[in-house]
């Protein structure tokens, strides 16, 4: 088991921890539903640097990425971001990603810690453009400073007016006495706020300062489980639960980060599947009776026939009701369409609806 460098101070903070893809990390602090919502109204702060991150630089390093991924870097200013993911050769997803342009030929990949290996092997194995490449996972900290009060709390720390970046924009510049920190306007909740990347020497000081300047907001640390639950209230797609190496994009409702406007891998099946049409889709879906959906439950019709496959599911906090994501055959993906759950024995009775769950 690996360890963040701000393990031990999780472990002082008394977190619950969990192996989570060959790291110790921790799950929760005080509870699920109280972190969950610290996030959702105030700030939270979360250690996500298992996470991966590659640096590939030269005058080929955009092509390589236009080849490896389904979305358009070229659009990409220095200081922009791009959600986007590594389609496989069978239509299946490699994994998700967020590419970062940060110099003229420089961007960095970053990617889910459970894949580092799997898409390092992936991209080195289509570099055939001596794009020089860079595994930095290792030396770097994440944290994910997220929610409404975020702005606010962290503006003491830095010299820029963080109220200026824009989603899904990023600076890099002095933060909590450090210089050349990652500031970016991106996360996983929904909730607004910055994820910031340092070196791991750096991160202890940086956690420490976030919760001096935090503490007349309420900051908290907030664990794993709730970062579960914000981005499932918000429709966003998990690595290994609603997408993987046998969903293809499209499938999953991400055809807006697979642009045919490029050659990509796999983009001519890709293409011939967006215009036959896809045979299952991925929907968000709320139960209508009580009860709590789960991971690989079954999704049935009217008649207990199979339809379908809950990949995420929970109590959503913010709602108070059971919601969950699913592939179901296209013609129950109909927004309002009726569906069932099987829970246990009982068919729990459900409907399709247009996500995010969670609206502000």
């Amino acid at each position: 088991m690996k360890n963040t460098a701000l393990t031990h101070i999780h472990e002082s903070l008394g977190a619950k921890m969990v192996p989570f893809a060959g790291y110790n990390m921790p799950v929760q602090y005080e509870g699920v539903n109280a972190e969950h919502e610290i996030v959702r109204n105030g700030v939270g702060v979360f250690d996500v640097s298992h996470m991966g991150e590659f640096l590939l630089s030269g005058e080929n390093a955009l092509a390589l990425i236009q080849k490896v991924t389904s979305n358009d870097a070229s659009v990409l200013e220095i200081g922009r971001a791009q959600y986007s993911c590594l389609p496989n050769n069978e239509g299946g997803i490699v994994d998700d990603l967020i590419v970062y342009r940060m110099k003229e030929n420089q961007y960095l990949l970053v990617v889910n810690a459970s894949n580092i290996d799997k898409d390092w092997n992936w991209i080195s194995s289509h570099n055939d453009l001596d794009v020089d490449m860079k595994n930095i996972s290792e030396d770097y900290s994440l944290l994910a400073i997220q929610g409404p009060k975020a702005v606010e709390a962290m503006q003491s720390l830095t010299s820029i007016d963080l109220s200026t970046i824009k989603y899904y924009h990023f600076e890099v510049a002095d933060f909590a006495g450090i210089e050349h920190v990652i500031i970016s306007a991106t996360g996983y909740t929904g909730s607004g706020g910055f994820e910031i990347y340092c070196k791991n020497s750096e991160v202890e000081q940086v956690w420490n300062k976030v919760f001096e300047a935090g503490k007349a907001f309420g900051i908290k640390p907030v664990g794993l489980a709730a970062r579960d639950t914000l981005r499932l209230e918000m429709g966003f797609c998990l690595y290994g639960n609603d997408i993987n190496d046998t969903t293809s994009p499209l499938e999953a409702g991400l055809g807006w980060i697979t642009k045919f406007t490029k050659d990509f891998t796999n983009s001519e099946n890709l293409k011939k599947q967006k215009e036959a049409g896809v045979t299952k889709k991925l929907v968000g879906f709320e139960l209508i009776e009580r009860g709590i959906p789960r991971h690989d439950y079954e999704i049935v019709d009217a008649n207990g026939n199979n339809i379908g496959i809950v990949t995420s599911g929970t109590m959503a906090p913010s709602l108070g009701k059971g919601i969950g994501m699913g592939y179901v055959k296209t013609e129950f993906s109909a927004i309002d369409s009726n569906i069932y759950i099987q829970i246990r024995n009982n068919k729990v009775a459900a409907k399709v609806v247009k996500m995010p769950f969670y609206k502000k």
